[in-house]
C-alpha cells in the first residue's frame, strides 16, 4: 500500500469555447450527446459516469500536441459526419480534429482500447450492446483485469 492516491480515471475534461450556442451545434454535427446541464456561459455534455464541460472563455492559442481522446461506439461515423459538416480531420490514419476554438480532439473506438466502463452504465447510455475487441481484452488481462462480455 503506497502512501499516495491512486489516480483512477477522469471525471470530466473543461474545454473554453468562444460561445456555448456555437459549441453546441458545432459538436452535436458529429455527435449523438445530451446535456447533463447547462448555464448561461457553460454546458455540461454527459458521458454516462463522465462529463465535458464547455466554458465561454476569453480564447487560447491552440498548439500541437495538446488534445484529448473521445471514445465512441462507431469511429467511421464520426468521421463522415465531420466530413459532412465541412470539418478539416488532421493528417494521420486516425480520426482527429480541431475546433473552431483550436481545441484538438481525437477519437477512439470503444471496442479497441483498454478504457472500459461498467456494464450497468453502458446500458443507460444506450450503449448495452459495446465490446471488447480480442486485442483489447487480452491487454487488460495482461494486466491482472480481465473482462467477461
Amino acid at each position: 500500500m503506497s502512501d499516495k492516491a491512486r489516480i483512477v480515471g477522469i471525471n470530466h475534461v473543461a474545454l473554453e469555447v468562444g460561445n456555448i450556442e456555437e459549441a453546441l451545434s458545432f459538436y452535436g454535427r458529429a455527435f449523438e450527446f445530451s446535456l447533463r446541464g447547462r448555464g448561461e456561459k457553460m454546458a455540461f455534455i454527459d458521458m454516462g459516469d463522465q462529463f465535458i464541460a464547455l466554458f465561454e472563455g476569453h480564447g487560447q492559442h491552440s498548439d500541437g500536441g495538446r488534445h484529448f481522446g473521445l471514445v465512441v461506439d462507431d469511429k467511421e461515423k464520426v468521421r463522415q459526419q465531420l466530413q459532412n459538416a465541412g470539418v478539416k480531420l488532421l493528417p494521420g490514419r486516425g480520426v482527429e480534429f480541431r475546433d473552431p476554438w483550436g481545441n484538438r480532439v481525437q477519437i477512439v473506438e470503444y471496442a479497441n482500447i483498454q478504457f472500459t466502463k461498467h456494464p450497468a452504465v453502458l446500458n443507460g447510455m444506450g450503449c448495452a450492446e459495446l465490446r471488447k475487441s480480442p486485442a483489447a481484452l487480452d491487454e487488460l488481462a495482461k494486466k491482472g483485469m480481465p473482462i467477461e462480455q
